[in-house]
């Protein structure tokens, strides 16, 4: 584990694939949310724990007395942000060890002295928002880690978090308190890599959908169904809980309902391999191998071009005012990643100013709707302003 402060490990699956997080706990059954087509709450069991991440952040009694000691003597000398990071990560007395095999809550982690990844963040930001820090989740693009269980191939994302100090308003923030970004991998193993900025309510997601990936590893089916099922309410748009929830479905013999939810996933984001991958086996295990193959075509494509080349030929257009070009790599951009703000809003950039301004407003929109940082947020809502008076440029 390497404190630069920066990473996290969140479960997908290929081969049939997936990748988890979170929801509401319950005793039973979550409540029914009715007439969602995608669930199918009769023909699973009850699960056999509860389902749920409302107490994803908490904090036991013995967080709060790591706060109220060790955490707070470090302040006394250092930025909260790092007086955490060293409180948590350098104390010979916590002795924190990475453990890949289970995900677990803030509490659990802590208690365990031991978590993957992603149970390490979650343990961080729980004791960070009590601190009063900005937390700040991002998936990195790196290579990702695979496993193999029972035919199914585990994909592993790497996520990191970066803290912030706030000030009270009109206060000035020292330069010491400059932003701390945490990672659990090596330093000299990242160099310079992309990452994009995720909700908070994708983390939980990730946790919930981590947690039907585990518990169908241990071929827990039913119980893989409600996490799944929570991974996707919790947030409609993390397309690898539908993954997942396909690849329950194709294990417990609903193939025509796996079939629809890939299909959905690769309609709403045509250059995501993962569903793609995981729809031409279904093709092929029902013998429809034309279609198959022409998904493995696409596949070969897709699976070719690494993440931002098209972003970044479409910014180097933009520069040489080649609106056209950029158009069409910012497209091809969105057709991988379909809730990326950033794709969106440079596609409208090039949208206005090629006159299109209706299909501008359409892609500002949706890059409002995905954006991750009040900062963000109030861009491209002066942006949408902005298309009201043509003549006022979007960049």
């Amino acid at each position: 584990m390497d404190v630069k402060a920066s990473g996290v490990k969140t479960w997908r699956i290929l081969g049939i694939g997936l990748a988890g997080l979170l929801l509401a706990a319950c005793a039973g059954a979550p409540p029914r949310t009715g007439g969602n087509p995608m669930f199918l709450d009769d023909r699973f069991a009850p699960p056999s724990e509860p389902i749920g991440a409302s107490d994803l952040f908490a904090l036991s009694p013995a967080m709060e007395d790591y706060l109220a000691t060790e955490i707070a003597s470090r302040q006394r000398s250092s930025a909260r942000q790092h007086a955490l990071v060293d409180a948590l990560y350098s104390s010979a007395q916590l002795k924190l060890e990475y453990d890949s095999t289970v995900t677990r809550n803030a509490a659990e982690a802590f208690d365990a002295r031991s978590g993957n990844c992603l149970s390490l963040v979650l343990m961080t930001a729980a004791f960070a928002k009590e601190l009063g820090l900005q937390v700040q989740y991002q998936v990195v693009f790196s290579e990702q880690a695979a496993s193999r269980s029972d035919g199914i191939v585990y994909l592993s994302n790497h996520i990191n978090l970066t803290l912030r100090p706030t000030a009270p308003e009109g206060r000035l923030v020292n330069l010491a308190n400059e932003p701390l970004t945490v990672d659990f991998i090596p330093a000299e193993g990242q160099g310079r890599q992309r990452a994009r900025v995720v909700r908070e309510a994708t983390i939980v997601a990730m946790y919930l959908n981590n947690k039907a990936a585990e518990s169908l590893r241990a071929r827990r089916l039913d119980d893989a169904y409600w996490w799944a099922r929570a991974a996707i309410e919790q947030d409609p748009g993390f397309l690898t809980a539908q993954n997942t929830l396909s690849v329950i479905y194709r294990r417990r013999g609903h193939l025509a309902e796996a079939e629809q939810l890939l299909r959905n996933a690769v309609e709403l984001e045509p250059g995501n391999a993962v569903p793609m991958s995981n729809l031409s086996r279904l093709l092929k295990a029902s013998g429809r191998t034309d279609e198959a193959a022409r998904l493995d075509e696409r596949l070969r494509r897709i699976e070719a071009v690494p993440p931002f080349h098209y972003f970044d030929i479409g910014l180097q257009a933009m520069a040489e005012k080649k609106y056209e070009l950029a158009r069409q790599n910012f497209e091809k951009e969105v057709e991988r990643a379909a809730t990326h703000h950033e794709f969106h809003a440079w596609l409208a950039a090039a949208l206005f100013e090629l006159g299109e301004v209706d299909a501008a407003r359409r892609h500002l929109q949706i890059a409002l709707e995905n954006s991750t940082t009040p900062a963000d947020q109030a861009l491209y809502e002066s942006r949408l302003e902005a298309l009201r008076p043509r003549q006022r440029t979007l960049r």
